[in-house]
């Protein structure tokens, strides 16, 4: 039997006010989670590329290192991208594949992320998952109503404010605003879409105009000052993603955290997944970003062998590092130590 959720679960409740952002591809663990969440944050778990057993699975251990609420973030799937852009991008990238031993899949069957799986298996749960959030779109009406009928709290991803009506008249409880400075993907709700280059309080300025819901302010913050001027802009709470993957806690590789310190700047680029990501620019950007098209998620099985092959020895040459611009004030230790410590830096 689960512990009863004692804590406040709505973002202006948190004692403090910082939520862990879900990062998918194995930065996030239930141990990070349950760190945010003891220094009186919220912690979240990222189902994106995980199937819905494996979404269960991580929910479980979470409840068990924690008795206070956490959330879990989902991919919204996509229609399929252009499969003649896919192909020839395939072509472009196979003398890559040929260096470094990998074979190139050459057909990509459909993903939707088994998003049916997962919205059953959230619903089945007899104590419900408190928070709920979503990226690269929004749930169905008949989705959202089960859930909140469930008793789970739902926050929708927005970069724009058209994006923030959608999410509001789709019944969210509350808004996670991201900027462009976000290290990973954009959560734009079309994958073609070019995201948009307005700066994170101006964004949360300009959503707040066309809605009441609480705003979560999501984009390089990485310390005490960008997080007090992201409060006083209008934002209930901040989502840090970055700013923690260098934590004891976190999944990130010892190269990906060693190239947060050491790589100059970072690039936006759909390079590696055919979504734009911010991440540290490399030689695989410079190289491939120009031609990689717009199809989510078939170019992201189609370069999978290649970063798997780059991250098993710790070439950060090609690997993905998802990162934003506060990427080199990221540090190491305790996560809670972290959080605690940047609130502190913000209430000062």
């Amino acid at each position: 039997m689960e512990a009863p959720r004692t804590a406040a679960v709505r973002p202006g409740e948190l004692a403090v006010p910082v939520i862990a952002a879900p990062m998918a591809g194995g930065a996030s663990t239930p141990e990070l989670v349950a760190a945010v969440n003891a220094a009186g944050g919220l912690g979240m778990l990222a189902a994106g590329y995980r199937s819905a057993g494996a979404m269960a699975e991580q929910i479980e251990r979470t409840a068990g290192l924690t008795d206070r609420p956490f959330g879990v973030n989902l991919f919204v799937p996509a229609g399929p991208g252009d499969s003649r852009a896919v192909a020839a991008y395939r072509e472009r990238l196979l003398p890559e594949a040929d260096r470094r031993g990998v074979r190139l899949p050459v057909a990509i069957a459909p993903d939707r992320d088994d998003w049916d799986a997962k919205i059953a298996a959230l619903l089945a749960r007899p104590v419900p998952v408190p928070v709920v959030s979503y990226t690269f779109g929004l749930p169905s009406p008949e989705e959202a109503r089960a859930l909140r009928a469930a008793g789970t709290y739902q926050v929708g991803t927005v970069t724009t404010p058209e994006e923030a009506r959608r999410a509001e008249a789709a019944g969210m409880d509350a808004l996670c605003v991201q900027g462009p400075e976000a290290g990973g993907h954009r959560a734009t709700h079309r994958v073609a879409d070019r995201p948009g280059d307005v700066a994170l309080l101006e964004l949360l300025a300009a959503v707040g105009a066309v809605t009441a819901l609480p705003l979560i302010a999501a984009g390089g913050l990485a310390d005490g000052a960008g997080i007090a001027a992201a409060l006083r802009a209008g934002a209930v709470a901040v989502q840090l993603g970055t700013a923690l993957l260098r934590a004891d806690e976190s999944g990130a590789s010892a190269a990906y955290r060693a190239a947060l310190a050491e790589l100059p700047g970072t690039v936006v680029t759909r390079a590696f997944t055919g979504r734009p990501a911010r991440g540290l620019r490399n030689a695989f950007i410079e190289r491939f970003g120009p031609y990689a098209p717009a199809a989510y998620p078939e170019v992201h099985h189609l370069t999978q062998p290649l970063r798997a092959a780059a991250a098993a020895r710790a070439d950060t040459s090609a690997m993905h590092l998802w990162a934003g611009t506060g990427h080199r004030a990221a540090r190491g230790g305790p996560a809670a130590e972290i959080v605690r410590g940047l609130w502190e830096q913000a209430r000062r």
